[in-house]
C-alpha cells in the first residue's frame, strides 16, 4: 500500500519541488489518530511504512484502547507477582500479555488474542477436581510435549468418571466459549515418530459424556456427545456464557462426567479447560 501511495505524489514542478505532500510528511499526531482506528496487526504493519508511522505506533493512547477493559485486574489480581509489568509502555504491555502468563502456581495461564485483545484462559488438569485422581490404579499424571503444561491426567480405567472445575474472573463484556481439551489414547514417540497407544481405550462409545456449565448469574449450558477420534487432541465445546458487566466478577463452574456405572471406560487424556471469546474460539476449534 505504501508503495502505491508514494508513487502517486512524486510529481514536481520541474525544479525538483513536489507539488503535493508525501506520505512521509504526515504529522506524527495525525498518523497516531489513523493507527488508533486499526487492529494490532494492522498497526504493526503500517509502522513499517515510514518514520512518522513507526514513532506514532508506540503512543500509549493507541495501545490503551487495544488492551481489554479489565487489564488492570489482570495485572493487580492475577499476575500480582510480576511487578515489572506495571512499568512497561502500553505497547510493550500488550505484547507481553499476548504471551502465555502463568498464575496460581503455574496451573493456569492467561493471554490476549493478538488480533482482538480478547482475554483467553487455560486451566490445567492439576487445577481441576478429578474423582479418583490420587488412586494410581485408575489415574496418573504423564509427561507430554503436546500441552501447555508439563503433564496431563491419564485415565486407565474407571466406573465413575467426573471432572469438575471453577473459576472466578473479571471478564470484559462479551460472549465466551468454554472447551475441554481431550484425547483418546496416550501419545508416544517411537523412532522419532508420534504414535498413539490405544491399549486402554474402551467404553466411550456406549454412552455419551455430559458437559455442563453454570455461571453465578444463572446461565446454564449442557452438551452431550460421544468421545471419538483416537490419537487426536480435540476441543469439546462445553457451552457459551455472556458477560454484560465488565466491572463485576463472574464465577463459572463446569464439568465433564460419565457416571453410568454399568460399564467401565478408560484410555483418556485430560489436558485442560480453555476459555476463549466466542469469535476466537470458533477459529481455534476449526484448526484443532
Amino acid at each position: 500500500m505504501g508503495a502505491n501511495l508514494s508513487g502517486a505524489v512524486v510529481e514536481g514542478d520541474g525544479v525538483g519541488l513536489p507539488l503535493r505532500p508525501r506520505l512521509g510528511d504526515i504529522p506524527e499526531s495525525c498518523a497516531a489518530l489513523i493507527l488508533a482506528r486499526l487492529n494490532p496487526p494492522e498497526i504493526c504493519s503500517l509502522a513499517r511504512l515510514n518514520r512518522s508511522f513507526c514513532s506514532a505506533s508506540s503512543a500509549d493512547f493507541i495501545w490503551e484502547s487495544k488492551l481489554p477493559s479489565g487489564y488492570k485486574f489482570i495485572l493487580e489480581k492475577v499476575l500480582l507477582a510480576d511487578t515489572s509489568l506495571k512499568k512497561l509502555q502500553k505497547k510493550q504491555l500488550y505484547a507481553r500479555l499476548c504471551r502465555p502468563n502463568t498464575f496460581d502456581g503455574g496451573t493456569k495461564e492467561i493471554w490476549l488474542d493478538k488480533n482482538t485483545g480478547g482475554v483467553c484462559l487455560s486451566i490445567s488438569s492439576k487445577a481441576l477436581t478429578i474423582t479418583g485422581i490420587d488412586d494410581r490404579r485408575y489415574w496418573s499424571h504423564i509427561s507430554t510435549e503436546e500441552s501447555r503444561y508439563p503433564t496431563v491426567a491419564y485415565l486407565q480405567q474407571t466406573w465413575w468418571f467426573e471432572v469438575d472445575g471453577e473459576l472466578e474472573f473479571q471478564f470484559p463484556a462479551g460472549t465466551y466459549s468454554l472447551f475441554f481439551r481431550l484425547q483418546l489414547g496416550k501419545s508416544l514417540k517411537r523412532l522419532g515418530r508420534r504414535v498413539c497407544n490405544s491399549e486402554h481405550i474402551h467404553g466411550w462409545d456406549i454412552k455419551p459424556v455430559q458437559f455442563c456449565l453454570t455461571t453465578s448469574d444463572g446461565q446454564q449450558a449442557v452438551n452431550r456427545c460421544h468421545l471419538d477420534s483416537p490419537g487426536n487432541w480435540f476441543l469439546y465445546h462445553v457451552g457459551d456464557f455472556v458477560v454484560e458487566n465488565s466491572n463485576a466478577l463472574t464465577k463459572i463452574k463446569f464439568s465433564l462426567t460419565q457416571i453410568d456405572c454399568t460399564h467401565t471406560k478408560g484410555g483418556l487424556c485430560v489436558d485442560a479447560a480453555l476459555i476463549y471469546p466466542s469469535s476466537v474460539g470458533k477459529e481455534v476449534k476449526s484448526c484443532s
